[in-house]
Order: C-alpha cells, then sequence, then structure tokens
C-alpha cells in the first residue's frame, strides 16, 4: 500500500461497509499513490499514447501480428510481468500498482482486452494454483509475453451456468495423460495464444482446470468473431478433438476447477472497474475537448447548460466510481500483505484477498461498466452527427464499452451475487449484518434521532449516507426474512436490492475521499469536488427510496409495507441543493482545464 497509508488504519472485512461507519484516515485515495506507483502510471500513459493511441484503425483492421507486436513491446516496459512474483521472472508489485496499471491500459480499446487477459485470467491461474513445476514452466515466459495467454471456460451452452460445461477429460489407460474433447467459444486471445487455461470435466463430472499448449496435436481455433466492437482483439472459438495433456498439467485439485474458474473473476471484475474508469477519464476529456472547439451559434458549445450537465455528471461518476474502486483495491492491498506477513506464497495470499472482498469485486465491475457506457453515450452525443462518424474517437469509444456489462460475469448475475453473498455472510455471523438489522428494526419502533450536530462539516451527507445503510438493512433484512429461500427466485427484487447497496457505497466512497481532501488541504471546502460528492448523494437518495419502494411493494402488504416505505422515507433524506450550480462547477473546472482533471 502507499506508504501515506499507516498501519493502525481501520481495514473493513468484505461486506462490513455496510454495518460499519468509516473514517476519511481509515480510506486510501487515489491521490495517495506514491512516487513510483505514479511513475509506472505515467509509463503506462505515454506507451498507450504513442504505441497504442495512433495505431488504433490499424489494430481494429486486425492487422496481421500488429496486436502480438504491441504486446511485446508492453513487455519490453515490464507491464506483462508485474503481477508476477520476481521469483519467477516478474516483479511482484503490489495489487494497488497492478490495478493502477490497469486503468492506465483500460484508455488502450482492443489492446487493453488482449492485455488483460493475457496478464489476468490467463496468468493469474497459474500464479494462485499452479504447482512449482508449473510455475518454473510458464510463468518466466508468460512474464516476457514469448508466450501468451488465453482462458477458455464459455461453452455454446454454458454462459453464466459456467458448470454446465460438457468438455470432458478422460484418463488414458496408462494414466499418464487425459483426452480433452469439446469446445470453447469467445476465447480473447485465441488467435495467437501458446498458452490456454481449460475447464473440462473428468468422467464428465468432476470440473477441473488445466494447462494447455497450443502446439499439442488435436487443438485447432475457429474463425475470428466479427464483433460489435473491441474489433482488435482475437476472439474466437477453440476446439479440442482428443487432445492429450499430461496429468501433471492438471491445475489445481481435480473437481476443484469451480475455484479456480470463480475466484480468479473476483480480481478480474475490480480490475475491469479499473480500466473502465481510466476510459470513463479518457471519453470526458474528449468530451470536453470536443465542446471547447465546436462553435454553435457565435460560441462554444462548452458554454451551454446543457452540455455543461452532460460534462458535469460524466465528472461525478467516473470520479464516484473511481473512489469506489480504489477504496476496496486498498483493502484486497492490505489483506494480501497480512496474510503474506502470516507465512501464505504470494498467490494465495493474493487469492484469498481477493475471496475475501468478492462482495465488493462484483458490485464494482457493475458500477464501473454503468458508468462508462454512461460517458461514452454522451461522449456520443456532445458530439452530435460526428458522434456517428468513424472519424472521430466516440463511435469507436461507444462500440467498444458494451462488452464490459457482460464481462466478467453480466451485470443481472453479479448483481444477483451480490446479495447472495451479502446474505450469506450475514446468515454465517462474518459481517453483523442480522444484528445491524435488527437495530434498524428497533428504531424504527422509536422517534427518530434529531440530535446530529448540522454544524460538523459533511454532517447532511454522513447522515445520508448512515441513512442509506439502514435502508438497505431494513429492505435487504426483511426481505430475506419474510421470503427465506424464496428471495432466490426474485430476481427482479434482488437487482433492484444490489442497487441500493451500489449507490451506498459509491457514496460513503466518494464522501470519504472528498472528506480526505479537504481536511488534508487538498480541495477547499467549496471545491468542485466537494461538489461532485454532494450530486452524487443528492442523486442517490432518490434512486434509493425508488429502489426500496418498487422491493418492498413486491413482498409486503398491509401494516408491514406501510412501516417499510416509512422507514425508506426516512432513511432517505438529503437537503435540497442547487444541482444547476453544483453540476456547472463541476464542468467548468474541465472546460477550464480542456480535459479531465479529477
Amino acid at each position: 500500500m502507499s506508504s501515506t497509508t499507516t498501519a493502525t488504519a481501520q481495514i473493513l472485512r468484505g461486506g462490513e461497509f455496510l454495518v460499519k461507519d468509516s473514517q476519511p484516515a481509515d480510506t486510501f485515495i487515489r491521490e495517495e499513490l506514491n512516487d513510483e506507483q505514479r511513475m509506472i502510471a505515467d509509463t503506462v500513459l505515454q506507451f498507450v499514447e504513442t504505441e497504442i493511441a495512433p495505431n488504433a484503425d490499424r489494430i481494429d483492421a486486425m492487422e496481421p501480428g500488429l496486436l502480438q507486436a504491441l504486446l511485446d513491446k508492453s513487455a519490453e516496459l515490464g507491464l506483462t510481468a508485474m503481477a508476477i512474483p520476481e521469483e519467477y521472472g516478474g516483479y511482484g508489485k503490489d495489487f494497488i500498482t497492478n490495478t493502477l496499471i490497469t486503468e492506465m491500459t483500460g484508455m488502450g480499446h482492443s489492446f487493453s482486452v488482449s492485455f488483460g487477459a493475457h496478464t489476468g485470467i490467463g496468468t493469474l491461474p497459474i500464479v494462485y494454483y499452479g504447482n512449482e513445476a508449473q510455475k518454473q514452466k510458464y510463468l518466466p515466459k508468460l512474464a516476457t509475453a514469448e508466450w501468451k495467454a488465453a482462458y477458455c471456460l464459455t461453452e455454446p451452452g454454458s454462459g453464466s451456468d459456467a458448470l454446465a460445461a460438457k468438455t470432458r477429460a478422460d484418463l488414458s489407460a496408462d494414466g499418464t495423460h487425459y483426452l480433452l474433447n469439446g469446445q470453447k467459444m469467445w476465447i480473447t486471445n485465441a488467435g495467437f495464444a501458446d498458452v490456454f487455461i481449460v475447464f473440462a470435466k473428468i468422467d464428465g463430472d468432476k470440473f477441473t482446470g488445466f494447462i494447455v499448449e497450443r502446439s499439442w496435436p488435436g487443438l485447432s481455433v475457429g474463425a475470428e468473431e466479427k464483433k460489435m466492437g473491441i474489433k482488435g482483439s482475437s476472439t474466437r472459438q477453440v476446439f479440442f478433438e482428443n487432445v492429450k495433456v499430461p496429468v501433471e498439467n492438471v491445475l489445481g485439485d481435480i473437481g476443484q476447477g469451480h475455484k479456480i474458474a470463480f475466484n480468479i473473476l473476483n480480481v478480474g471484475r475490480i480490475k475491469l472497474c479499473a480500466g473502465v474508469v481510466g476510459g470513463a477519464k479518457q471519453a470526458a476529456a474528449a468530451a470536453v475537448r470536443y465542446a471547447n472547439e465546436r462553435q454553435q451559434f457565435g460560441r462554444s458549445i462548452s458554454e451551454f447548460g446543457a452540455i455543461k450537465h452532460k460534462l458535469g455528471e460524466m465528472a461525478v461518476r467516473t470520479f464516484s466510481a473511481e473512489s469506489a474502486c480504489y477504496r476496496a483495491t486498498a483493502w484486497i492491498d492490505q489483506k494480501e500483505r497480512t496474510l503474506l506477513a502470516e507465512g501464505a506464497d504470494y498467490g494465495t495470499a493474493l487469492l484469498g484477498a481477493a475471496e475475501e472482498y468478492a462482495i465488493e469485486c462484483a458490485m464494482l465491475k457493475v458500477i464501473g461498466s454503468e458508468t462508462v457506457d454512461y460517458v461514452v453515450d454522451e461522449l456520443v452525443q456532445v458530439h452530435g452527427g460526428y458522434g456517428y462518424s468513424e472519424e472521430y474517437p466516440a463511435a469507436r469509444a461507444y462500440r467498444d464499452s458494451r462488452i464490459n456489462r457482460i464481462f466478467e460475469g453480466t451485470n443481472e448475475i453479479n448483481r444477483m451475487l451480490t446479495i447472495d453473498m451479502m446474505l450469506r455472510r450475514a446468515m454465517s455471523g462474518q459481517v453483523g449484518f442480522l444484528q445491524a438489522a435488527m437495530g434498524v428494526q428497533q428504531e424504527l419502533m422509536g422517534m427518530p434521532d434529531l440530535s446530529a450536530d448540522s454544524s460538523e462539516p459533511f454532517a447532511a451527507e454522513t447522515a445520508a449516507v448512515s441513512g442509506f445503510k439502514k435502508a438497505c438493512l431494513a429492505v435487504v433484512g426483511f426481505a430475506g426474512q419474510k421470503l427465506g429461500k424464496r428471495l432466490a427466485a426474485e430476481q427482479e427484487l434482488l437487482l433492484w436490492m444490489a442497487d441500493m447497496l451500489n449507490d451506498t457505497f459509491v457514496a460513503e466512497s466518494t464522501l470519504l475521499r472528498v472528506r480526505k481532501l479537504v481536511e488534508s488541504g487538498q480541495e477547499p471546502a467549496d471545491g468542485p469536488r466537494v461538489a461532485i460528492a454532494r450530486l452524487f448523494i443528492h442523486d442517490a437518495t432518490e434512486r434509493i427510496r425508488v429502489n426500496g419502494n418498487k422491493v418492498v411493494t413486491a413482498f409486503a402488504e398491509g401494516d408491514e409495507a406501510r412501516m417499510l416505505l416509512l422507514a425508506l422515507k426516512r432513511f432517505s433524506k438529503y437537503p435540497p441543493m442547487d444541482t444547476v450550480r453544483a453540476r456547472r462547477a463541476v464542468a467548468q473546472a474541465m472546460i477550464d482545464a480542456n480535459g479531465y482533471v479529477y
């Protein structure tokens, strides 16, 4: 973690944000990156600006060998080795640094997808689950990108339901190898990957991971998919016909492939959030530049209120998503350090840390992907007709963004996972959810507490976030109590409840970041970042009330429904504010700087 983060900071467990309060001193913010991290970020950004951006059209045209050559160039800078332990030819950098690299490469469109597949889901399963021989054989070559990696999970008949896979592996009569048969689809880097992480069922039932090399007879790939976006990334089907996989290439334990498949997604989800935050910053900057250049009715369109609203809201959503992303990233980083200090190896430590914060990872995947979707959509709108032209950057950003709501588990799956994991932790007593929910129920029976000191800085915002938590506890707690196991079938309710949690986590994370900036003198009390926090909380108040009302009216009636609806009204309050003036101030700082400044 950054050298500015103290060892005494309170680190919450996964899901505990809902039942415990945090302080600015406990919260890592992006502004606390250390000098080395900033230097690495600058290096990656320069690489994207000089090597990727000028070649964007050539990449999307899939010029033969170009993407591989760019991956090789990134390897020369050490970027493909950052997450690999030093003993296997890597740098073993901390999780914050690796997340930061993902943010910077997230501005690289199709390249970022291939880079992420290689360094993330293609390499990390070996870091996490590989035995010593596997690590020694594969990781050094993956670190230098001499060998490039891909990850094979999805099949034509199994997407979100990954365990329905039909690819199978059967042990040979002499016990030396498995015969692998089946097909995978939507495999990033399949056109050139040398190493594939493949999931198959041994004997048709034991879901297991394997490390498979491209050169082995029986492995073949289909034609490149014709995609809506990320056109420059290689995406093909992969076929296995009696591929002989040595028994020593089983990854992890037999029958435990689901742990690899699902746990690797925790890291992938939070890193996806970081990557799309980078893309959102890039898109917001492009929108500002165009708005300043474009003249209509005798002046720049950035002077018009409608455009300022769009630019301001881009900043609100991007800054807020970033705040939540780096808050959780630091938790994972600190948990990893704790596990390492307790004697865990590098892979086990990071795996355990990401698993601890699986709830936050699922939330952030949704938050980030929907943030960038909003930003690129408004980027097109700011450009008007030019936004629909491939001659301008808006069209590519718009097309490339859409996949992020499907990658790493659809947003619907991640929303449902968020509530499922939260309730599972509640039932196991891990996060104190039940006690907190009971406290909220007792509070509802009494009079509202009006004793809060409104003269304290950010008193209204702090009270609002506290109310958001109580609203979530009331709604999720009552729904879980009343519906029990039947709640799993009420998917609409799960989606709305997840949105309540997402807004709560982002609101608190943004507020803590801004409070820390103000308290440290980095932001004036009336600065644009303060306006961002207040705008997000103002708008989240209404969203939380609406989503809560939809949940309550779907499962409760009579006095119970009236009580819960009154609770939502009590717990979703924030003073009226001039959102027009606030959003204009947020936009003006970008307009004056001709770019994204937050």
